[in-house]
């Protein structure tokens, strides 16, 4: 996946909005996040100039907070549910295809930028197990012929 330059003019937007405010990086990167779906090398090494902090921190609070992404997002974000049902109930299976047919580890983006895929600890739909969570969408009783059929959907 080709990653694209990125206008460092939004990221300078809210960092002059948080300028002077103690507590604001994570705020901060979290908005820079939210504009470019990740946090971006430049925007890191601008923030660490401009809020004149070490790179090295914030790296600390990105990689400390599962909620930062320090690379793109797919275009779709497959989520395989681990938990214990769903883990009795074939999950791993489930999670072992889809990462060797894409070819896309836990976290990663597909070369071609469409899927990312994630493995989570519960999605709460135990009786439905093993789940899929594509997006915003909850598949349920999933199993490796489904999960064919759906991702050529997609």
């Amino acid at each position: 996946m080709e990653i694209q330059p990125v206008d460092l003019s939004f990221t300078q937007g809210v960092i002059d909005r948080f300028r002077g405010q103690k507590g604001a990086i994570i705020p901060l990167l979290q908005e820079i996040q939210e504009i470019y779906g990740y946090v971006p090398r430049e925007a890191i090494d601008l923030v660490s100039q401009e809020m004149e902090i070490y790179p090295v921190q914030i790296y600390g609070i990105l990689t400390f907070y599962t909620q930062f992404r320090l690379t793109p997002r797919g275009e779709h974000t497959l989520k395989v549910c681990l938990g214990t049902a769903c883990h009795v109930m074939g999950g791993k299976n489930i999670f072992d295809y889809i990462s060797t047919e894409m070819k896309v580890k836990a976290g990663d983006t597909t070369q071609d930028g469409k899927f990312t895929l994630e493995r989570v600890a519960c999605v709460g739909c135990c009786g439905m197990a093993p789940v899929l969570v594509v997006d915003d969408q909850t598949f349920g009783n999933c199993t490796i012929q489904s999960i064919e059929e759906l991702l050529k959907e997609y």
